[in-house]
Parts: structure tokens; C-alpha cells; sequence
């Protein structure tokens, strides 16, 4: 019985080159209590692994937050099977901007403590009085209001190269640092003051907005479905865009493209810039931004540091790395002395 992936991302990929077929990358989340993770967890293996399900799935005893993909003609069926979970019926299903069939390479399904990590102690406080969720036309009204404090729950990585006019954006690397910046410095003695989130699909803002509520505040709002559905609201409905450049994802295609406007810089030498890379050095794998004169002059690396180490023979890096803790050092983002234009 297979309950794990066992193909590597070069196989999955040379298998959906050769299959030809369209997939769609989509992502949903909900907030329940599944008292046995693990058993579910490996149901959903079971379930997922058969209808060619590639995505990074996270199971806890408070719910479920996944971000997938599959292949087009599977959808209906994925989508029957999950609306058969009686706390997953009629789920919304955000379906990304734009398509990359090879967003996802790999099928993971993990068990967690928590969907997000918050830092929070959900015994203290009532996870379901959670702000009201807003549409995107509500979202645009509410941003019009003097009163209106909007504040992006994502990390500095995510609203760097893309947020909505007047967010602000705390320079954050977690999640879980965030609430108290903006419990503290951003909204603060401010109670009477609208206070409107959003993040990328919406599960950050549902435990965040009952956070807020619990601390006294009244007036909190979401933006339903994030960034995604907002989008998705806009190109339907063509009321005003007002977000500004790209929505970060956490896939290979590291972003979707929201306006055509471009608002961060290339990390090395400052040119307009919005893509994400990976510095090619393994024992590194910084995220940054990266443009393509850069990516040339400086082979892929974020710094001459690892471009000496990647011009190294691959045996001559092994033994420099070996006995390294090789944490995946993508969690550092954007976060390098060796970075001169990162803001």
C-alpha cells in the first residue's frame, strides 16, 4: 500500500511533459476538528494518489490547508471526492490566476500541530468569531474609508513584490511574528478604526481576525478568498483593480501576476524587478529577486560567495556541506547581507 510519494520531481516532471495534459493549480483550507490527522492523513493519499493529485498538503487536528494540483480531466472527481468529506462540502476552491502545469511536483501530505503556525493559544480565545468577510467590491469601499486601517498579513517576501494601494505591509518573516507588530505598533488604541485583512487565499486572516476580534476590537474585516478570489472578482465583475503587481504563491511558479505594474527590484542591482529564484548553490537555496542580467553575471547565485562554490566540482561541495545542518534555507527570504537592493 502506498502512502508516500516515491517518484522525484525530474521523474513527475518528464511524466506530465510526456502525458500532454492540462492541469489546474487551485488551493483551499478549512477550520475543523479531525481527531485522528494521521488516519485521515493517509485517506487522502490513498484517495489524491490515484487521481494524479500532485501539492503540499497539511493536516491537524484543526484542519486542513492545501495548495494542489491536477491534472484537468481529474478535477470533477477530485472535487466530488472532497464535497463527499462532510466538513469539506461546498468548500470554495480557489483556482490560481495563472496556470503552470508543473506547479507541483510532488505529492506530500503532512501531519502538523497547526494548519498555520501562529504562535497562538487557541484556548484563550473563540477561533470562530472570526471577522466579516468581504467581496471584492466591499474590499474596495471599505479601502476607501478614512477610517479604514488595512493591514497585509502575509510576510516582507509576499507584499514585497505585490499589495493592495494603502496596505501596510510589516516587515515580517512569519506569520506567527506578525500579529503582535501589528497588535502593537500598527493598530493600537485604534479600536474604533475599520480593521481589513487580507492575505493570499484567506486562511491566515480567519485565525487572525478572531484573534483581533478577541482583543476588542469590533470592526474586523477579511477579504474572502484572498488575493486569488479577489482576482478572480475583478476579471469577472471588471471593477477597478486596486492591488498593485503580483501575488506571491508557494509552488514553482513562485507568482501570478495581479497588474502589469512592477513595484520591487531586483535584489543585485536594483532594476525593476518581481521574479523569485533560488540561489543554484544547494547549501544555500536563498530565496531573492533576481533579474535576468543578474542571473547571467552572476551564474544563479545570490552572492560571489556561492557563485565560488557552485564553480566547485560537485564532489569538492558534497565534503564542504557534510556535517552541516542542511536546513532548507528557502525560509531565510530575501534576508542576506550580500543583497544590496533589498529594501
Amino acid at each position: 500500500m502506498q502512502l508516500y510519494n516515491k517518484l522525484s520531481a525530474n521523474e513527475r516532471a518528464e511524466i506530465i511533459e510526456s502525458a500532454g495534459k492540462d492541469r489546474l493549480t487551485l488551493s483551499f483550507y478549512q477550520y475543523a476538528q479531525i481527531g485522528n490527522p494521521n488516519l485521515f492523513r493517509d485517506y487522502l493519499f490513498l484517495s489524491w494518489n490515484p487521481l494524479d493529485v500532485l501539492g503540499r498538503i497539511y493536516v491537524a487536528n484543526e484542519g486542513i490547508n492545501a495548495q494542489l494540483s491536477v491534472s484537468a480531466e481529474n478535477f470533477q472527481h477530485l472535487k466530488d471526492h472532497i464535497d463527499s468529506i462532510f466538513f469539506l462540502k461546498n468548500v470554495r476552491l480557489n483556482i490560481a490566476v495563472e496556470q503552470n502545469n508543473k506547479s507541483f511536483l510532488k505529492l506530500t501530505i503532512k501531519v502538523r500541530d497547526k494548519i498555520v503556525a501562529d504562535g497562538l493559544n487557541d484556548d484563550s480565545f473563540d477561533v470562530t468569531n472570526k471577522g466579516k468577510h468581504v467581496d471584492a467590491k466591499e474590499f474596495n469601499q471599505l479601502l476607501e474609508d478614512p477610517k479604514t486601517i488595512c493591514v497585509d498579513i502575509r510576510n516582507h517576501y509576499e507584499s514585497e513584490i505585490g499589495h493592495f494601494k494603502g496596505a501596510i505591509t510589516p516587515d515580517v518573516d512569519t506569520f506567527r511574528d506578525s500579529l503582535p507588530i501589528i497588535e502593537n505598533t500598527i493598530i493600537q488604541n485604534k479600536k474604533n478604526n475599520n480593521i481589513l485583512m487580507y492575505c493570499t487565499g484567506g486562511i491566515r486572516c480567519e485565525k487572525a481576525s478572531a484573534y483581533f476580534k478577541h482583543k476588542g476590537y469590533k470592526n474586523v474585516f477579511q477579504l474572502e478568498g484572498g488575493i486569488i478570489e479577489y482576482a478572480r472578482q475583478v476579471n469577472n465583475t471588471k471593477i477597478e483593480n486596486k492591488f498593485r503587481g503580483k501575488n506571491f504563491v508557494f509552488d514553482e511558479r513562485r507568482g501570478e501576476r495581479i497588474s502589469e505594474e512592477i513595484i520591487s527590484k531586483c535584489h543585485q542591482c536594483g532594476s525593476l524587478c518581481d521574479l523569485h529564484v533560488n540561489c543554484v548553490n544547494p547549501a544555500c537555496h536563498l530565496l531573492f529577486i533576481q533579474c535576468s542580467e543578474c542571473s547571467e553575471k552572476h551564474k544563479n547565485c545570490c552572492s560571489k560567495e556561492c557563485q565560488k562554490i557552485t564553480s566547485l566540482p560537485l564532489e569538492s561541495q558534497k565534503k564542504l556541506r557534510k556535517g552541516t545542518h542542511s536546513s532548507n534555507k528557502i525560509f531565510k527570504k530575501g534576508r542576506s547581507e550580500f543583497l544590496k537592493f533589498k529594501k
